[in-house]
């Protein structure tokens, strides 16, 4: 996802979401970061600089951007809710030894969903899960 940091106030604007401070802060924390963040890693990562920030305040901010779909939820594990920016159809992958999820392209073409055409498609998910190449190499040393 391609975006300017200046055009968040911009972008929250257009999908009908006052551009508070804290809200422009948290996005722009999904943004930059791309880790996935849970409630409590957006929290930690940004009560240093804004020392008003609730963990209620995250979290409902962060369910105001999946309920205007500038953000989603991801569930890989029943015990934890992460959220992402990039709202374009992918996959993920988490890491079962350090708990680092990765973007994983989908090339859309190449899956036959053709079977659901006379269903209604709400929510897509493609998650793995296994040990990611860096703890691998680290395992091997």
């Amino acid at each position: 996802m391609k975006f300017n940091i200046e055009d968040v106030g911009e972008y929250l604007k257009s999908h009908e979401i006052k551009p508070s401070y804290q809200r422009m802060k948290i996005f722009e924390y999904l943004i930059v970061n791309r880790n996935h963040p849970t409630v409590d890693m957006i929290y930690q990562a940004l009560v240093k600089d804004i020392p008003t920030l609730s963990k209620t305040t995250v979290y409902n901010t962060l369910n105001l951007f999946v309920e205007k779909k500038i953000a989603t939820v991801i569930v890989i594990e029943e015990n934890e809710t992460r959220y992402d920016a990039d709202i374009n159809i992918h996959g993920h992958f988490k890491c079962q030894q350090c708990g680092e999820v990765y973007d994983i392209d989908i090339d859309m073409d190449k899956i036959d969903i053709s079977i659901l055409d006379k269903f209604q498609i709400n929510e897509h998910h493609l998650y793995f899960k296994g040990i990611c190449e860096k703890c691998l190499k680290n395992f091997k040393k």
